[in-house]
């Protein structure tokens, strides 16, 4: 039997859900009292799995909250539904067409519950979110500095720049203390670090934004990451393969840390260097590096989590 799934279309005020593509309307606020009414909506309609699109962080709030009144709900990509409606020949858009997409969408893909992250990982994304966004900007800042000849306004920058550096240390700090007040995620950071040239702060991202990392084959994960390569092969012809989509925060991390593993580690300085050889463009060797090191961290996961695991 299919289950019963309701698409919800979220914007900052107001959250409109429909039971199946064509199945029953209804408005909410998208507050905590409207989307207590969501859930007592979707138990009278017997809905099995509320979907929504991750759009501008609108749905962060909303979907944790269904959680917690014991609704099950799932995340899925508006680019994908979008696409999706396309091909069904949907063109219009209107709050209703759209949370009936989504619904169509989800059963057709067959979308299952992704419980929300818990408080403790929020924290740490926030925390990792935060830093990147300082970091980005400490960049920013020096690069127009370099510019600046007038004392007054070079003054200012440097002021700017010691308060970005004190914030950002603050921030490491928080985030060394999380990981280590965690038993899984210091050891993890632990068996990470053995792999030279992994430091904190890649270990921190990581556990942020791929907390599945070792809970998953080295193919899957990869696919997870974006960094599977895509077949594009049609009869006698054989494409290119490429990488795209998945979680692109962690991919640039892995790409830059990659590059530096292979300092340090022979095992990827020859694999480098045989793909140099062999005539490969540098985003082939990149992205070859970058996969190579997601599954050696996955594999490091996975041996944790397993000892772990027997020892309780």
């Amino acid at each position: 039997m299919t289950p019963i799934i309701c698409g919800v279309d979220v914007s900052s005020k107001k959250l409109d859900a429909r039971v199946g593509r064509e199945g029953r309307f209804a408005r909410f606020d998208n507050n905590p009292e409207g989307v207590a009414a969501l859930a007592g909506f979707c138990r009278e309609q017997g809905v099995a799995l509320v979907v929504m699109e991750a759009t501008g962080g609108y749905e962060k709030k909303p979907f944790a909250l269904l959680w917690s009144h014991g609704v099950k709900a799932a995340l899925v990509n508006p680019r994908s539904v979008r696409r999706f409606a396309e091909a069904m020949g949907r063109l219009e858009k209107t709050d209703r067409i759209d949370s009936g997409m989504i619904a169509w969408f989800a059963e057709s893909k067959g979308v299952e519950p992704t419980p929300p992250a818990t408080e403790i990982q929020g924290r740490l994304a926030a925390l990792v979110v935060r830093l990147s966004q300082l970091t980005d900007l400490k960049t920013a800042q020096n690069n127009q500095r370099r510019l600046v000849e007038d004392p007054t306004v070079r003054k200012g920058f440097d002021g700017l720049m010691l308060l970005i550096t004190r914030q950002m240390r603050a921030l490491e700090r928080h985030i060394v203390e999380l990981i280590d007040s965690d038993p899984l995620w210091s050891r993890l950071n632990q068996a990470f670090r053995s792999i030279k040239g992994v430091a904190d702060r890649t270990v921190a991202r990581i556990m942020a934004q791929l907390p599945e990392i070792g809970m998953l084959s080295g193919k899957i994960i990869s696919k997870l990451v974006g960094l599977a390569p895509i077949a594009r092969d049609s009869g006698k012809t054989t494409g290119k393969r490429a990488v795209r989509g998945g979680r692109s925060g962690v991919r640039a991390t892995l790409y830059v840390i990659a590059l530096g593993v292979c300092r340090f580690d022979p095992d990827f300085a020859a694999f480098r260097d045989r793909l140099v050889a062999a005539g490969k463009p540098p985003k082939v060797v990149r992205a070859a590096l970058a996969h190579k090191l997601l599954v050696r961290l996955n594999a490091k996961a996975r041996e944790v989590r397993m000892s772990l695991a027997h020892a309780v």
